[in-house]
């Protein structure tokens, strides 16, 4: 382990940091590749040494934080180091892409949750309770600074009003948003990290073609038992089953962008059009809604005739 090799994963994950915080809207985003360096150098210099090239920037990184005053820098690196070294131990066990998402999803979310007691039980509150009282500060900032910008008094009340339900919403939908956004971490990184390997010459798994991907045909029973048990059963279970269903709704999702991706490529449509037919999806939720829906009948209608090709 060189100390270049140090210098090299600490400075990129503490840039990332850094522009995370000082980039408005886009800015958050970019914390969450901080997964990536350290990826990449324990893929690089193997896992003894990458275990230790990891700690040593936890370490580092932890006493600029103390020294800036950002001891929550401390956590969202922590969390997201450690899920760097996580995919890279997935990446050397050659599982299929669907199983990379889930285990680094799952472990990230462990990881998470971990993290989320260890804060709540500090302030004597439970994690939900937490999570809702930061949201609550927020929303009150906001409509504090509303106020402030002479907004009409009628409007501060709807803000306010919206406000309750936003938090009632969220208290409980909060656990399909985590396990999203959990599994959008690892999928972003899973994929950007794939042209870097390339260019450094390190070994990325053959996932196969991802325009031949597919849910696991099993997944659909699990989706249409949620679908019943949210209308027929008690509340708790209601709440679970809305829950999985949101969860299965954006795998699905995802289900049919590989169906568009086969598409596109079966007809050669130039980048132009693909960036097009992708910024529609993004901008317009209806193409999400037809997404998912082509996700979950494609394992009856089989739309690009791959069904004995089976990839999980």
């Amino acid at each position: 382990m060189k100390f270049t090799d140090v210098m090299g994963c600490v400075s990129t994950a503490i840039i990332l940091l850094l522009v995370s915080a000082w980039i408005p809207f886009i800015g958050p985003l970019f914390s969450l590749l901080t997964p990536l360096p350290f990826l990449y150098y324990t893929t690089k210099l193997g896992p003894y040494q990458g275990l230790k090239i990891v700690f040593l920037s936890f370490l580092i990184i932890g006493l600029i934080a103390k020294l800036a005053g950002s001891m929550q820098i401390i956590f969202l690196c922590v969390e997201l180091g450690l899920l760097g070294l996580i995919i890279s131990g997935i990446f050397r066990r050659g599982l299929t892409f669907g199983l990379t998402i889930f285990w680094g999803t799952t472990f990230m979310l462990f990881i998470g949750v971990l993290f989320l007691l260890l804060i709540s039980l500090s302030k004597k509150m439970g994690p939900i309770e937490f999570i809702l009282d930061y949201f609550q500060a927020n929303l009150r900032e906001f409509i504090n600074a509303s106020k402030d910008m002479t907004l009409e008094q009628e409007k501060v009340l709807q803000l306010q009003e919206f406000s309750k339900f936003l938090s009632g919403f969220i208290s409980k939908v909060y656990p399909s948003f985590a396990i999203i956004g959990a599994g959008l971490v690892v999928w972003g990184n899973v994929i950007i990290c794939k042209p870097l390997f390339r260019i450094r010459n390190l070994k990325y798994p053959e996932f196969g073609p991802m325009d031949q991907w597919r849910t696991p045909e099993l997944m659909v029973w699990g989706f249409i038992a949620a679908g019943f048990a949210s209308f027929l059963t008690t509340s708790t279970v209601k709440l679970l089953a809305v829950n999985a269903i949101i969860v299965m709704s954006v795998i699905y999702v995802f289900h049919g962008i590989s169906i568009v991706l086969f598409f596109l490529k079966k007809y050669n449509v130039n980048t132009w059009v693909r960036v097009g037919v992708f910024l529609l999806i993004i901008l317009q939720q209806l193409f999400l809604v037809m997404l998912a829906l082509a996700g979950l009948f494609d394992q009856w209608m089989d739309f690009r005739k791959i069904f004995k090709n089976k990839i999980v």
